[in-house]
C-alpha cells in the first residue's frame, strides 16, 4: 500500500489539473470557434488587434468588415475575430 500512495497522488493531481485548467480552456476554444463560424452580415465584431467594424461579407475562411464613417472595407481571416457584438444600427 505504501507504493500506491505516490501513484494515487499523481492521478489526483492530473485529474485536478484537467478539471481546473484543460477542460475550461477547451470549452472556451470551442465557443470562440462556434462564434466565428456563426458570423453573419451586419454583425459588429472586434478583431484581436482592436479594430471594430460591421461585417459586410462572409467567405469560407475570411470576412470583410466596414470600419468608421468613411466606410473603409478590410478583409480579415476568421481567426482574427476576438468578439462579436450586437447587430449594427442603421447608418444615419
Amino acid at each position: 500500500m505504501g507504493n500506491a500512495s505516490p501513484i494515487l497522488l499523481m492521478v489526483l493531481l492530473f485529474g485536478a489539473m484537467y478539471f481546473f485548467m484543460i477542460r475550461p480552456e477547451n470549452k472556451k476554444r470551442k465557443a470562440a470557434e462556434q462564434m466565428r463560424n456563426s458570423l453573419a452580415v451586419g454583425d459588429v465584431i472586434t478583431t484581436i488587434g482592436g479594430i471594430v467594424g460591421t461585417v459586410c461579407a462572409v467567405k469560407e475562411n475570411t470576412i470583410v468588415i466596414e470600419t468608421g464613417a468613411d466606410r473603409v472595407r478590410v478583409e480579415f481571416t476568421k481567426w482574427a475575430v476576438s468578439s462579436k457584438g450586437t447587430e449594427a444600427a442603421p447608418a444615419k
